[in-house]
């Protein structure tokens, strides 16, 4: 498997960490809003972004994601002709063992003996398969959503793709 930058909470080995009544000072998710657009939308097609690897997305590339689909869906359909959806949410917390790097650092600090680690964030677990972002459109607006799905899969470290599917005759 290929190292990409993102590689220092990607993969995992270990069972989750999620048990936030037992740990204290887990900062909060940066990612807030999980659906915006037109909830009530009568749509055509469904784009879905699905990851192709396992792995570990941290709570600020899921926002940059949204973010990113959001800006680019409101812009140029409007917010009255789309629905997105981030269907994943970051329950896993990140530790991290916080090292001094400066002189004399060395008489203060413990190296790796009981190096548990702070809470610094959260990350949503994926598996090969998952979806972890749906957009709803009409027809007219399926290259725009598409196009979206593909900046919004640039946000975050895993391989993705984009699958559309059709809503026709089916109930939403």
């Amino acid at each position: 498997m290929p190292m990409r930058p993102a590689r220092c909470y990607t993969h995992f080995s270990s069972p989750p960490y999620t048990r936030k009544e037992y740990i204290p000072g887990v900062p909060q998710p940066k990612i807030s809003k999980f659906e915006m657009g037109n909830h009530k939308l009568e749509a055509d097609y469904s784009v879905k972004l699905i990851v192709m690897e396992d792995g570990q997305i941290r709570h600020n590339a899921l926002e940059a994601m949204r973010v990113a689909a959001h800006k680019m869906l409101s812009a140029k359909v409007g917010e009255e002709n789309f629905y997105l959806k981030v269907i994943r949410y970051p329950h896993h917390v990140i530790r991290e063992n916080k090292m001094m790097a400066f002189a004399g650092a060395d008489r203060l600090q413990d190296g790796m003996r009981l190096s548990f680690g702070k809470p610094i964030g959260t990350a949503a677990r994926v598996y090969k398969g998952y979806e972890i972002l749906e957009i709803r459109v009409k027809e007219g607006h399926l290259d725009l959503a598409k196009k979206a799905a593909k900046i919004a899969s640039s946000k975050i470290p895993l391989p993705s793709k984009v699958t559309i599917e059709e809503l026709k005759g089916q109930a939403n």
